[in-house]
């Protein structure tokens, strides 16, 4: 018997970000059917048969920060997570508003509606740390003194599982020009706090496609957009977005390690054999392989 490399994964989260929801349900900039993507999405993970141990939602949850947007977004979203069996986790971007996401959505009570949304949710021994990179009234993001020192409390006790943090504005370098002018400011204090510390991945979104790097030696995941994409492939030095390249990350929490795979919303025409589930599990079992536990 020949025994798999890695055990099936300890934990699974699906990554999205920038659900970008108008205040009512009309094309988003005149192009992208933000509600109808996120919805196409949804589906897709459901009708998978995934069952992640949450939805993670890294921020621009709606565009304009209306209050009928985040009802929208949550009638979308948690009656899907109550049947998969996810919980949701919400973070806020540049495009949300703090007071109207605590009104419309179950957030950690604060006794000023305006302040920074963030808090930490624990899933078995992992724990998942959730900033607030929005300063109101700009699109370039901070995360500043008063959540470093709160960020810098939570991690002086380390997690038995170590900890994922989930932060909108990415801590990497712009691969877009453009994108230098909305970039999170302030890196440098942010990386002092992280710096050895028990956070095992950073969760992004912002700029509306994949992106991998690492800050402060800790892996970065950055998730497209379930609204619109970035054309990375557009002349060098300008921008544009498009209504193609949507898509959230899956994760995947192993002991020694976590996976982060891109998967875009978009399907094609099958290539080769489609092997169904049970039929791939009689090709391992014929195989003489058994997973490790």
């Amino acid at each position: 018997m020949i025994v798999s490399e890695h055990p099936r994964p300890a934990k699974t989260f699906v990554h999205l970000a920038d659900t970008h929801l108008p205040g009512e349900h009309s094309p988003l900039y005149g192009a992208a059917d933000a509600d109808g993507h996120l919805a196409v999405l949804l589906d897709r993970i459901e009708t998978s048969g995934l069952r992640p141990d949450a939805l993670l939602l890294a921020g621009d949850l709606v565009d304009r920060g209306d209050r009928s947007a985040y009802r929208r977004l949550r009638a979308l979203v948690e009656p899907v997570a109550e049947r998969i069996g996810a919980e949701v986790v919400w973070a806020a971007g540049n495009h949300d508003d703090r007071a109207a996401m605590r009104a419309e959505l179950p957030l950690p009570e604060a006794a000023d509606p305006a302040s920074p949304v963030c808090f930490t949710r624990w899933f078995g021994g992992l724990r998942v740390l959730v900033l607030d990179s929005t300063v109101p009234g700009a699109h370039w993001g901070e995360v500043g003194p008063e959540q470093e020192a709160w960020l810098r409390d939570e991690l002086s006790q380390r997690a038995p599982e170590g900890s994922l943090l989930v932060v909108h504005h990415p801590p990497l370098p712009t691969v877009l020009d453009l994108a230098v002018t909305v970039e999170l400011r302030g890196q440098q204090e942010l990386a002092d706090v992280l710096r050895g510390s028990d956070v095992r991945a950073i969760l992004s979104g912002h700029v509306h496609h994949p992106s991998f790097g690492t800050f402060a030696g800790i892996p970065v995941a950055v998730a497209s957009s379930s609204a619109y994409g970035q054309d990375l492939a557009t002349t060098v030095g300008s921008t544009r977005g498009q209504d193609a390249a949507q898509g959230y990350n899956l994760v995947q929490v192993y002991a020694d390690t976590i996976v982060h795979s891109a998967v875009a919303l978009g399907r094609g025409s099958t290539v080769g054999e489609h092997v169904p589930a049970d039929e791939a599990a009689r090709r391992i079992a014929a195989a003489g392989i058994a997973w490790r536990e």
